[in-house]
């Protein structure tokens, strides 16, 4: 199977996509077949990463956009954008498991932050990421993200974000200029 990035198009999720978006998000993050891929969550979290009201919301949403990457007919991957004023939130990010390490995920957040700067002509870029995801946040660094070492608690007690294996989880801001 070619999984290079090559050969996809973008296009706003709709409601048609919510079960898709929920199952590719889920294989990207939760239980054993997001171990194909290196974005797992599962030695961290155990349960749903989200559910298809949560995705719902964010396609229904008039501040956001879901945009949903397609190869061949079939969701390959997604990502959340949020205008909040000055800057745009980078949110649900997902890419196949079985895609990832071929650079789709690179291909996804530099379109995700061109429609961004283009549609709300924002100057940055922010998201969070759990603070012990040291191989993710590397890579977002790689990406031009800096850490801000501003840190929010993770949801504890609300099963709709997973249920932490540990007690030490926190979501930590990253920021990156669009200009």
């Amino acid at each position: 199977m070619d999984t290079s990035a090559t050969s996809v198009t973008f296009r706003d999720a709709t409601d048609a996509d919510v079960d898709a978006l929920v199952a590719l998000i889920e294989s990207a993050y939760r239980g054993d077949a997001s171990r194909a891929g290196w974005t797992t969550e599962a030695d961290i979290l155990e349960g749903q990463r989200t559910d298809p009201e949560g995705v719902l919301d964010v396609i229904k949403s008039p501040d956001s956009r879901l945009l949903a990457v397609e190869r061949d007919g079939r969701i390959v991957a997604c990502c959340q954008l949020e205008h909040r004023g000055e800057h745009a939130y980078f949110g649900m990010f997902a890419v196949s498991p079985t895609m990832q390490g071929a650079g789709l995920g690179k291909v996804v957040m530099a379109e995700a932050e061109r429609q961004a700067r283009e549609a709300w002509r924002v100057r940055e870029m922010h998201m969070t990421v759990i603070s012990v995801r040291d191989d993710l946040i590397a890579w977002y660094e790689r990406r031009g993200y800096r850490r801000t070492g501003q840190m929010s608690p993770f949801p504890y007690g609300d099963e709709r974000f997973g249920i932490p294996q540990r007690t030490d989880l926190q979501f930590e801001l990253l920021v990156k200029p669009l200009v």
